[in-house]
């Protein structure tokens, strides 16, 4: 099994930045993707951005041109830069990793605790 440990979150002003990251930890494991998502209280959890093992990224509309995700392949970590944070970002954000085990050719997701991002306006 796969655990993620998520570090970053806190409270910011609007127009400040953050920056998550979320490490994987375990044994005899390869990650495929690595993502981040955010729930907002009332709100359905959504995809903010993602990352394949090649580096090719893909982003939310609504975080396009502020957020910037990235990975450390050597840590087994994924970050997300979060630039000119507005009201509206505030949300739990919560790391998935899709992963398989070096014996298998099955993938899984993980997730994490969740970390809270607060922007007060």
């Amino acid at each position: 099994q796969v655990q993620l440990v998520e570090s970053g979150g806190g409270l910011v002003q609007a127009g400040g930045s953050l920056k998550l990251s979320c490490a994987a930890s375990g044994s005899a494991f390869s990650i495929d993707s690595m993502a981040w998502y955010r729930q907002a209280p009332g709100k359905q959890r959504e995809l903010v951005a993602d990352i394949t093992s090649s580096g090719s990224t893909n982003y939310a509309d609504s975080v396009k041109g502020r957020f910037t995700i990235s990975r450390d392949n050597a840590k087994n970590t994924v970050y997300l830069q979060m630039n000119s944070l507005k009201s509206e970002d505030t949300a739990v954000y919560y790391c998935n990793v899709v992963w398989r085990t070096y014996y298998s050719t099955s993938y899984r997701p993980s997730w994490g605790q969740g970390t809270q991002v607060t922007v007060s306006s």
